[in-house]
């Protein structure tokens, strides 16, 4: 896919999450709680524990934050057991949207997710109508101007699954979920700086969205990424610029 605004759309979705980073925080620690309950406290071992734990320095969260939510995940202090749910629906224009959450009320979730599409001109809709559309990988991207081969010559050897170009000259670098950090690091090392990257849910098609319709959906998107219990939400949706 090589979107002739994928250059904006990160970078506005990077700043709107730097707006939020205060309310991150807690949902960083529900995050970091839950993989080390998964796959125990020492990031080393546990890939998922790494990613949320380099994703919450990456905002500056305080290492005794960061550190007590693992040892509630281990058990070492006590906390609140989260359930993950996904759920899925339709936005503006038929735009997909995934919304993972991490919940200690499954009814007060759900009603809070189908409150926000159903008020903002979105459908909820039932498990996997849209999760085909997507796919779980990390995603680096560099600003126009980096060298197209330089870069694939070191992601491929760094272990990456792709290397696209888009209409904008900006370069995706797309990984396995779990060989983000390492390539990321390997790209480093080598002198590549990605301008933004993270895990996500990448769509495998985009439906690109204008005016006011753009309006409307990002209203849709607001709201959903504002509830407590929401930890992520995905889309299909792209800005024209």
């Amino acid at each position: 896919m090589a979107g002739h605004s994928k250059w904006a759309n990160i970078q506005h979705r990077k700043g709107r999450q730097d707006e939020k980073r205060g309310a991150a925080f807690s949902k960083l620690a529900k995050e970091i709680t839950v993989a080390a309950k998964m796959g125990g406290g020492d990031p080393g071992f546990n890939p998922r524990l790494r990613l949320a734990v380099d994703k919450a320095k990456g905002v500056n969260m305080p290492k005794d934050k960061i550190d007590n939510a693992i040892k509630k995940g281990t058990g070492e202090l006590e906390g609140v057991s989260y359930e993950e749910i996904r759920y899925e629906g339709y936005g503006i224009g038929g735009s997909a949207v995934m919304v993972d959450c991490l919940t200690d009320n499954k009814t007060r979730t759900v009603a809070d997710v189908r409150h926000a599409f159903s008020k903002y001109g979105g459908n909820m809709g039932t498990d996997g109508c849209v999760a085909f559309q997507f796919k779980h990988c990390g995603q680096l991207l560099f600003a126009p101007g980096t060298s197209e081969d330089a870069l694939m010559e070191a992601a491929l050897e760094a272990g990456a699954e792709d290397v696209q170009t888009n209409d904008d000259g900006s370069i995706e670098v797309i990984t396995g979920p779990w060989e983000f950090t390492s390539v990321k690091e390997a790209l480093e090392k080598a002198g590549f700086t990605a301008e933004f990257g993270e895990v996500t849910m990448k769509p495998e098609n985009v439906i690109e969205l204008a005016g006011d319709e753009a309006a409307r959906m990002q209203k849709l998107l607001d709201a959903l990424e504002g509830l407590d219990d929401v930890q992520e939400v995905y889309t299909s949706a792209e800005f024209a610029e």
